[in-house]
């Protein structure tokens, strides 16, 4: 299992940051890895979704939880990916911290290749952050 920990802080009230990361359907904009969203239901504050990811184009089912204004936790429940992202949101005199949480592996034979891949997806993760915090501050 890799775990991937990305912290970035972020000029802005929890609400401002919470407007961005919680419109999903915008992921692709930020996390370059993430290159189409389909959503599949919708139910209360959960939504059943497949992604399709720039890793080999692979298709992957994912179940998102928004808990508002505190963490967005998307489970990788089919594909190439199992296991977790958790985004969590924290404020600190005015300002947010955003902090995103990976425990992934690949399935199947690709399970060899998880430790390739962490550095990869450690360094979209920064991206996505970064990209994320200059929409918000500018």
């Amino acid at each position: 299992m890799a775990t991937i920990n990305v912290k970035v802080e972020i000029n802005a009230t929890i609400d401002r940051v919470w407007e961005i990361v919680s419109d999903i359907d915008n992921e692709p904009r930020f996390w370059k890895g993430t290159k189409q969203v389909n959503n599949i239901s919708k139910e209360g504050n959960t939504i059943n979704r497949e992604i399709i990811i720039a890793f080999r184009d692979q298709k992957c089912l994912q179940q998102v939880t928004l808990e508002p204004k505190k963490k967005i936790i998307a489970k990788f429940t089919k594909g190439i990916i199992n296991g977790e992202k958790i985004i969590t949101l924290n404020s600190t005199e005015g300002r947010t911290i955003l902090d995103t949480e990976w425990n992934i592996k690949l399935t199947g034979v690709m399970g060899m290749f998880t430790g390739m891949i962490k550095k990869h997806i450690k360094s979209g993760t920064e991206q996505a952050m970064q990209s994320i915090k200059e929409e918000i501050e500018r």
